[in-house]
């Protein structure tokens, strides 16, 4: 059962909240959303969220693995496999669990994809 709490100020508060494995995914997979260029990273339905032209990915760490998803990640699948569809929009998410590990070329890829995909088609809440 998850436990309702207060949401982290912002999304470094959020990860620092974090400890151990999920911290080190989190911090690695922030990393990989800045470097590509991922504009505005805000804590948004209680995780992080970055917004470019409407909500373009998360990262949600929870008791047993940090969700890593795109609202248009449905379009990703060629780049990561591992991103599975699932909830409204386009979303997809992979799955990182304790002894995984961040591949940061994918992940920068992924993200730029997404800011690319929102700038053409725009804001994924929006669409018709």
């Amino acid at each position: 059962m998850m436990r309702k709490e207060k949401p982290a100020e912002s999304p470094d508060a959020y990860a620092a909240a974090l400890g151990g494995w999920r911290r080190d995914i989190v911090d690695t997979l922030r990393v990989a959303v800045v470097a590509a260029g991922a504009p505005v990273e805000r804590i948004k339905w209680g995780h992080i969220v970055c917004f470019s032209n409407g909500p373009v990915l998360l990262i949600r760490a929870e008791d047993a693995r940090v969700l890593f998803g795109f609202w248009r990640g449905k379009r990703l699948v060629e780049i990561e496999p591992r991103l599975k569809p699932g909830g409204k929009y386009e979303l997809a998410t992979m799955t990182f669990l304790e002894g995984d590990r961040v591949d940061m070329a994918i992940a920068e890829r992924l993200v730029r994809a997404a800011i690319r995909l929102n700038a053409e088609i725009g804001d994924p809440t929006k669409a018709t």
